[in-house]
């Protein structure tokens, strides 16, 4: 699908990073630059080839990527400012988000494409039915208001939680987050030097915001955070089955709270699956965060051969 006239796709460049996160701020979402620049140095991500911007006489208007999650899933998003929507933007963006997938997925075997939209946008939804996608899961971003002083509780009986050390404590967290994800849908398990490099490759990497749980000295749960521009961001979660329902993932949480309002910050937010099976959104509200947006995961069987 072609453009209206005086539009034109292009790659975006590093330099576009704030142009981008306004239009993400203008379409009422709780990211930023911080966010881009960890999407933009994911592995395997290249700004040239997997990314489109839409560009009106210098003016950025809408922005599309596609990236691998999965050895055979890919997963792409896209945007449009509110103010040139319904001018066919967004299925431009699509079309070259598929073209892009095709290239991506060549030789994989059962491919799968996800493409992520805000659940009260049906026109989006309208879109993504047209080209034989249907919605498969179903998102929330939670958040809590941090207010000052703020009341950490103390932990279970018997549970010690504590910040994490970089150079000893990383295999504990992946060991950790690893085993209580198992269950969960979409989950991948990843080598931990894999994990390890990506983590330490995001421009927000701040193991100091990390935590562990433990009983005895035995990691039992681990929590992994960032801080985008003035948002706290809890990145996982993860507390091993024998040990849920004993408040530790709670204890996790408001502990990770705390270290955020030593820094000044404000909001602390989290994404999490609104169907997780292990309780966590009900764990998330018990903690005192709100749903303030929703985004929904459609997907489609990815071969095009025929």
């Amino acid at each position: 699908m072609g453009l209206p006239a005086g539009y034109e796709l292009r790659a975006p460049g590093p330099e576009d990073v704030e142009a981008v996160a306004e239009i993400l701020a203008a379409d009422g979402m709780a990211l930023d630059a911080h966010f881009l620049r960890d999407e933009w140095s994911r592995s395997g991500f290249e700004l040239a080839t997997d990314a489109w911007v839409v560009d009106r006489a210098g003016a950025i208007v809408g922005y599309g990527q596609v990236l691998r999650e999965e050895p055979t899933v890919l997963e792409a998003w896209g945007v449009v400012h509110p103010e040139h929507r319904k001018r066919g933007l967004g299925s431009a963006l699509m079309d070259r988000i598929e073209e892009r997938a095709s290239q991506l997925q060549a030789g994989t075997p059962s491919p799968r494409f996800r493409h992520a939209i805000k659940a009260d946008d049906l026109a989006a939804a309208a879109m993504l039915l047209a080209r034989s996608m249907r919605p498969i899961r179903h998102f929330w971003h939670m958040q809590i208001d941090l207010v000052t002083p703020l009341q950490e509780g103390a932990p279970p009986d018997g549970i010690e939680i504590r910040p994490i050390e970089p150079d000893e404590d990383l295999p504990a967290v992946h060991r950790v987050l690893d085993e209580a994800f198992a269950e969960d849908w979409g989950h991948h398990s990843e080598p931990f030097e894999r994990w390890a490099e990506e983590q330490a490759g995001s421009p927000s990497f701040d193991p100091t915001l990390w935590l562990l749980a433990a009983e005895r000295g035995e990691p039992v749960g681990a929590l992994t955070a960032n801080v985008w521009g003035d948002r706290g961001w809890v990145a996982e979660l993860g507390v091993l089955k024998p040990y849920r329902g004993r408040g530790v993932g709670v204890a996790l949480l408001r502990r990770s709270f705390g270290t955020f309002a030593d820094r000044g910050l404000e909001q602390v937010l989290l994404n999490v699956d609104a169907e997780n099976p292990t309780g966590a959104t009900a764990l998330y509200e018990r903690a005192g965060m709100r749903v303030v947006n929703q985004w929904d995961l459609w997907e489609c069987p990815w071969d095009r051969s025929d």
